[in-house]
């Protein structure tokens, strides 16, 4: 499978083309065209193509992709059946809204337990998740190996806190603070997810309409 040089553009299409041919999988669809997969998403079919050429060779000319089989492919090359290990670290009410709401087993992700400093908090469970008392990090990482933390803790400690779990082994963060994360740690990875920036995008385009 190529992977070399994939470009930032291509990788954030892929959750995409893999949300559509999921829906398209649920409702029975066996295949379909990159013309018609292109029109449903809004880009063309040259552009799903050449996607999908940087990891291999999908569909069949005058058939077009087999649904079941390109949803998994594409679920593989984002790394959906690796089941890797994610903890929650700021069980306030964006953190436990994702964790009542969001469905981590579906993208890939096995959710073992979140974080709080809130007496209130720890001990309890969200969503069958038990919360564990901040100062258990230590012990928890280095035992469990989580592969992502979900930061939505307040901005004031958001670098602190990344630094402190990247110094215990984690390398991949779902940053939800609102502060642009950093590391001298070359193999960290941040995802960082500013709602702002989508409200502001709406903005723009309900002001140009």
């Amino acid at each position: 499978m190529k992977k070399q040089n994939v470009s930032d553009a291509v990788i954030r299409r892929l959750p995409r083309y893999y949300r559509y041919l999921d829906d398209l999988h649920l409702k029975g669809i066996v295949r379909i065209s990159s013309s018609t997969l292109g029109g449903k998403m809004g880009i063309t079919a040259s552009q799903i193509r050449q996607d999908l050429s940087c990891f291999g060779e999908f569909g069949q000319q005058g058939y077009g992709y087999n649904v079941e089989e390109l949803r998994s492919e594409i679920g593989h090359i984002l790394g959906v059946d690796n089941q890797h290990r994610i903890i929650v670290v700021g069980v306030g009410n964006l953190g436990r809204a994702l964790m009542q709401n969001f469905h981590f087993r579906d993208a890939g992700f096995l959710l073992e337990a979140a974080f709080d400093v809130s007496p209130a908090l720890i001990g309890t469970e969200v969503a069958g998740t038990p919360i564990l008392d901040m100062t258990a990090l230590e012990r928890f990482i280095p035992e469990h190996r989580p592969d992502v933390a979900v930061l939505t803790v307040p901005q004031s400690v958001a670098q602190s806190t990344a630094n402190r779990l990247i110094d215990l082994g984690v390398r991949g963060f779902w940053n939800f603070t609102n502060v642009e994360l950093s590391s001298q740690v070359e193999s960290v990875r941040f995802e960082d997810v500013h709602f702002a920036d989508s409200l502001l995008t709406l903005s723009y385009r309900i002001t140009t309409r």
